[in-house]
This record gives structure tokens, sequence and C-alpha cells, in this order.
């Protein structure tokens, strides 16, 4: 009997060493085999737990086996929950900010999100100190949108910072909110994706149209949960396709996908399957 179980067990671990082998020559062969970090930012009032779905959704394909926690606290310091390992592959960082809510900046929200992409630059000066990357990738949702777009516009002429490889928005409020009264059914011309009227924040991105990394490829993403408001309950469509006018005719490239239906709803977009099939072949499929 004792022979038999030895017998199965070696059976069973030659099975799943297989498996692993099948797994791993799958992610060499279907996604690149880089040490880009990938870094996602979550939106308002929210933390990194927003972010785990999508972040294990790739480590669940083989992306990546490297998930880092960067917590970020009201002063911009960084700490993190464990170092990245030097060679680590296609290695994700889930930031998550304290000052989750831009606190002392809710009457100026224009400049509360600056502030916040001060967050984001501690965060990739943090990760230089660890290994000196040359290229990052770049992932939010809602505020976490605002503030990354803002980082990279308040610091398009650093050359010390990293190349943005990837920029990956999810439901991006880039001009204004569902009811926010200066941009109310704000239209937006299709081919060029400039709205009629436009927000205060907004306007202190048009620089961009002119500046934003001509190596950087866009992957837009947003809801439309089909009640008729034509947003995911939050962001409204037109609001969230007006980046386009701000990087498209710069951008390396620039896709838009509009997701429907209940799981297009705002706070659902980051827990969507669909979603994360998405981002896993604009940022690693080869």
């Amino acid at each position: 009997m004792k022979r038999y179980f030895s017998y199965l067990l070696g059976i069973i671990v030659l099975l799943l060493g297989m498996i692993s082998f099948n797994q791993r020559a799958h992610a060499v062969t279907h996604y690149v085999q880089a040490n880009t970090p990938t870094i996602f930012v979550h939106g308002w009032g929210s933390s990194s737990h927003a972010e785990e779905a999508m972040a294990n959704a790739a480590r669940n394909a083989g992306v990546t086996k490297t998930i880092v926690r960067a917590n970020v606290d009201k002063k911009g310091r960084v700490t993190f929950n464990h170092q990245i390992p030097k060679n680590a592959v296609n290695p994700i960082v889930e930031v998550n900010l304290e000052d989750n809510k831009l606190a002392g900046y809710q009457d100026n929200y224009t400049q509360g999100y600056h502030h916040g992409a001060n967050y984001v630059k501690n965060v990739i000066l943090a990760l230089q100190k660890q290994h000196h990357y040359q290229r990052i990738n770049l992932v939010g949702h809602s505020m976490g949108n605002l503030e990354i777009i803002n980082y990279i516009n308040d610091n398009v002429n650093n050359k010390r910072l990293p190349n943005v490889d990837h920029l990956v928005a999810i439901a991006g409020h880039y001009n204004g909110l569902v009811g926010q009264k200066n941009v109310k059914d704000a239209k937006i011309d299709e081919q060029t994706g400039k709205p009629d009227k436009m927000d205060s924040s907004y306007k202190e991105l048009l620089n961009l149209r002119q500046t934003f990394p001509r190596n950087t490829a866009v992957l837009n993403i947003y809801g439309d949960i089909g009640d008729g408001s034509h947003s995911d309950e939050d962001v409204p469509v037109n609001s969230a396709k007006s980046l386009k006018y701000l990087v498209a005719g710069r951008a390396k490239s620039y896709h838009e996908v509009e997701i429907h239906g209940k799981k297009a709803q705002h706070s659902r977009l980051h827990n969507n399957s669909q979603v994360n099939h998405l981002i896993i072949n604009f940022l690693w499929k080869k």
C-alpha cells in the first residue's frame, strides 16, 4: 500500500511539474520578458485593493511572478512591502495612497491633481533607487488617471525620469464627472476628441498636444452601463473620450475600448475580466 501511495504521489508531482513547465513555456512564448515595471494607481477614496484583481489576473496568466505594494503617506514618503528582485520579469507595483481623497484640494481639484502627480513621481523615484529602470508602464483608474496624466504633463522635460512605454486609462474623467455643471452635456468631435466645453483641469492639460511623449502607446478604456446616461454612472463617455484630443496626435498609438452593461459600472471596471484581458494583451503580449 505504501508503495502504491508513493507511486501515486510521484505521478502527481510529475504532473504538477509538467503543468508548471508548460505554463512557463506559454508565458515566454506569448508575453514579453522584460524588467519594465507596471505601476497601477487607484482612484478617489480607494486603495491598492482596487488594483489587486488586475494585478492577479496578470500573474495568473503567467505574465509575472512579482507584485509589490508601494505605500505613499500624506507627506509623499514611499515604502514598499518588499523589494523587487533584480531579475524580476514584468514586475507590477500596486500604489496605495494614504491621501486618497486629495485632502485640502476639494475646492481646487485642478491643483489637487498636480499634487497627486507628485505622489506618482515619488513612487517612480523610489523605484529608481531600487533599479535604474529605463522604461515604465502606467495604469490608472478614475482619479488615478488625472494624477498620472498630470505627472506626464508636469515632467515631460525631465530626462532623468524613465520613459513611459504604455499608458492604460480606465474610467478617466479628463473633462469632468457626471453632473459637473461647467461641462454638463459636453459634446466631443468624434474625429479629434475635442470637447466643446472644457473643465479647468482639462485646460491644464492642453499643453500635451505639443509635448506628449511620441513613444508612448495609449489604451483608453471606459464604460457605458446602458441606462441612457452615456456614462459608467460617474464618468461620462465623452469625458473619458476627450483624452484623444490631448494625446492621439503624438502618441505612438491610441486605442479606445468601450465596455457595456452592468460590469461597465465605474467601480466594477477595475474588477472586470474583459478589462483584465485588454490590459494583459496591450501591455505584455508579443
